[in-house]
């Protein structure tokens, strides 16, 4: 990627040393990392239609006080399709480390802005809503998976997903924040100021939408374990045992939601990845 793109990083990352950018994989885009900057190059056709919504998004939660930072678009181009971001600071934590004890506190007040957040009006209109029907946007989900995933699926995959489906479609629809759709890993960027963990950059918004907090719930406890969303959820005064049975039936769909949209980008590797456990 570095050779093939070399001329076009060039005017992009002016002031840096090729020889020390780094590229990072995603789902949907493969990230080039400069010292201030960073490209995000689409990874499919159907990734680089969804540039322009993607960089509309992060100007709009760039005016939002979320008490963290977000990407901030400086430039767009096609052929090939990139997005030019400022690039955030800090690291995401070391997944073989022990969790600091300021993470749930930082967790709950980045989840409570955004809640916050979807009271704005420009937000609400410039956010893609979850379907406010009968099982919300899981009918949908339940329905596409059915019909564009379970043809690739054992049988005995089959009865995976049918139990996974039915455990969220038993949820009952809540729309009442915005939801980052990915709030774990990699995408949740930490420094330290006086040997003290600050969360200081959200990453990956592409996503984002008006929908269930405990959708981001659901990718916390994927990254940290229950003990940690037990204290965010008391630190939000949401019920544990609500709050657990709500994010484990979510958290339950995640390889098919990889899968799902795998599979309509063209991205092979993400969709064997995916349907690993349906065979």
């Amino acid at each position: 990627m570095l050779t093939r793109h070399a001329g076009l990083l060039a005017r992009l990352l002016p002031t840096d040393d090729p020889a020390a950018l780094t590229v990072c994989r995603g789902q949907f885009h493969d990230v080039v990392l400069g010292a201030t900057r960073v490209v995000c190059f689409a990874r499919t056709d159907a990734a680089e239609r969804r540039l322009p919504r993607r960089a509309a998004q992060l100007r709009l939660l760039a005016g939002l006080s979320l008490g963290v930072r977000t990407p901030e678009p400086l430039g767009a181009g096609h052929d090939p399709g990139y997005l030019l971001l400022d690039r955030l600071p800090g690291e995401p934590l070391d997944p073989d480390a022990p969790v600091p004890a300021e993470a749930a506190a930082r967790y709950a007040e980045l989840l409570t802005a955004l809640a916050g957040a979807a009271a704005d009006p420009d937000v609400r209109a410039g956010l893609r809503r979850v379907d406010p029907g009968a099982g919300g946007a899981w009918t949908g989900f339940a329905h596409d998976v059915r019909a564009e995933l379970y043809p690739l699926m054992s049988a005995a995959g089959r009865r995976r997903a049918d139990l996974e489906l039915a455990a969220v479609l038993a949820l009952s629809p809540v729309a009442t924040a915005v939801v980052h759709g990915d709030l774990g890993g990699a995408n949740v960027l930490w420094t330290t100021v006086d040997g003290v963990p600050r969360l200081s950059g959200v990453l990956d918004w592409d996503d984002v939408s008006l929908g269930d907090p405990a959708e981001d719930l659901a990718a916390i406890a994927a990254t940290h374990g229950d003990d940690l969303l037990d204290e965010v959820l008391d630190l939000m005064g949401i019920p544990e045992a609500a709050g657990r049975e709500r994010v484990a039936a979510i958290r339950g769909t995640f390889a098919l939601q990889q899968a799902l949209a795998a599979l309509r980008d063209g991205d092979r590797a993400e969709l064997a990845d995916g349907l690993s456990g349906y065979h």
